[in-house]
């Protein structure tokens, strides 16, 4: 029996599951009422003004960024010398080293943030974006590995054995034929680690403090502590945040693949 058909249905339904509830929030963000209403009565841009011009979110959302590309600096990097070292380690060596890598995935971001809260109050990086940006490095580091390490393992090692033999040193072999064609997992762990720590609640949460909320936060406080229909714009806003480079690095991938076919 064919399973094709049956892994398009539920591709097609697990897709629905997703995006369905963006149906709903997107909607909200623009309408008139003072409160939650779906379907919206009027439509208004109140809530996206509020959500540029108050002086809580702006900040917030500025927060997020600043915390996002310093993770997406930090674990790039890391991440990519980390898959390169990886790749130079036996086969026992390697596996231990990646499971510690990898360990972030697996533990619960709950004891991730109750150790670094710990560990962050003896050093005071506690309510400041720089330790939030480590806090997050240390999470979004494994997609980096994972990414870099995926394209690595593609390569054709005879590049770089052949780069050595013409009397190209280990920074020339990294620069001109390493990196170019380790460069689509790189990006790709770029792109994964900013969507991580911009999209990271938990360790936000015990890292903050009144002038260091992230977007996730501000909107966690949101829902718990007051009624605030902003939170539809600031969802909506994410929805786009999170999705846009995903879709970019989808549409430049098919670019690339369908040129390289030809």
């Amino acid at each position: 029996m064919n399973a094709r058909p049956w892994l398009k249905i539920v591709s097609v339904l697990v897709g629905l599951f997703l995006t369905v509830p963006t149906l709903v929030v997107i909607p909200m963000s623009f309408s008139s009422s003072q409160t939650f209403r779906f379907p919206p009565q009027g439509w208004s841009l109140q809530w996206y003004e509020r959500l540029f011009t108050s002086p809580e979110w702006s900040t917030a959302i500025l927060n997020s960024l600043q915390v996002g590309l310093l993770t997406t600096l930090l674990a790039t990097t890391l991440g990519t010398a980390a898959a390169l070292g990886l790749a130079m380690l036996g086969s026992r060596a390697r596996g231990l080293a990646t499971g510690f890598l990898l360990s972030p995935i697996i533990i619960p971001n709950i004891l991730i943030a109750l150790v670094v809260f710990s560990a962050f109050l003896r050093l005071s990086l506690t309510g400041t974006l720089f330790g939030i940006a480590l806090a997050h490095t240390a999470i979004a580091l494994p997609f980096v590995v994972i990414a870099v390490t995926a394209r690595l393992q593609g390569m054709d090692a005879s590049l770089q054995k052949a780069g050595t033999s013409l009397g190209a040193g280990p920074l020339s072999v990294f620069r001109k034929i390493t990196l170019p064609l380790a460069l689509p997992g790189v990006l790709s762990g770029a792109v994964l680690a900013f969507i991580t720590s911009f999209d990271e609640v938990v360790i936000s949460l015990f890292l903050q403090s009144p002038t260091t909320l992230t977007l996730p936060v501000q909107m966690f406080n949101s829902v718990t502590v007051q009624i605030d229909p902003t939170i539809s714009a600031a969802s909506s806003l994410m929805v786009v945040l999170v999705s846009g480079p995903i879709l970019l690095a989808q549409v430049i991938g098919a670019r690339r693949g369908k040129a390289g076919r030809q």
